[in-house]
């Protein structure tokens, strides 16, 4: 097998992991988003009574603007919905809602794997900016030192999306076992809020698979100039 053959092997591979990802999430959130849940809540009552019932009073529930911009801010002690969350009555909705309202548990509980998330958030971010600008100047100058400290700083990236799965997964996890708990929906709306939390946390196993299968076709084209 070429060494052409095995380069862009990875990135189709990549780019198809990238795609599936994409229409996964996708379709299930379209599919989702037109089935109503069957007690009519929208995501905000649905964030307010889970919050509510965790002793999170203090923690309030806004609208983003934008699409699918729903997250948790630690920092404000927040939890932000996008707009079709926020007023929503879907299932979508109600899944979406409560995997954010999942995340502020984490936060009040001290859940470790999000606490070391978050000390990585600063230099994650100074790595998605210069790893592969060092990684681009290694090549063109053929320095080994500027090639390896990009590879590095996108192994930083690599931990990142690594330490976010259980971050994700157990939010997902705290989601459905509150909406559940407080009879919030009905055995089809649990089933529907599961697969679409599923859908969403295989975009984290995907973007992780897509940046360790980059960094080794990296590795492997600098061999080759070697």
């Amino acid at each position: 097998m070429t060494y052409f053959t095995i380069n862009y092997g990875f990135m189709l591979i990549a780019l198809i992991i990238t795609l599936a990802a994409q229409a996964y999430v996708s379709s299930s959130y379209k599919k989702y988003s037109s089935l109503d849940n069957s007690k009519g809540l929208t995501g905000s009552e649905v964030a307010r009574r889970i919050l509510d019932e965790n002793d999170l009073k203090d923690v309030y529930v806004l609208e983003n603007r934008g699409y699918l911009t729903d997250h948790y801010d630690p920092t404000r002690k927040v939890v932000k919905l996008s707009t079709q969350v926020f007023h929503g009555t879907s299932i979508a909705s109600l899944a979406v809602a409560s995997h954010e309202c999942g995340h502020a548990i984490q936060d009040k509980e001290g859940y470790m794997p999000m606490r070391i998330r978050s000390s990585l958030v600063p230099i994650t971010n100074f790595a998605s900016y210069t790893g592969y600008l060092a990684i681009m100047i290694g090549f063109i100058f053929n320095s080994n030192a500027f090639f390896w400290a990009g590879i590095a700083l996108l192994c930083i990236i690599l931990l990142f999306q690594l330490v976010t799965l259980p971050v994700e997964f157990d939010a997902s996890r705290r989601a459905l076992d509150k909406i559940h708990k407080y009879k919030m929906v009905s055995s089809d709306d649990l089933s529907g809020s599961k697969s679409m939390l599923t859908a969403a946390a295989f975009t984290y196993v995907a973007s992780l698979a897509t940046t360790l299968i980059q960094i080794l076709r990296l590795i492997l084209l600098r061999g080759r100039r070697d």
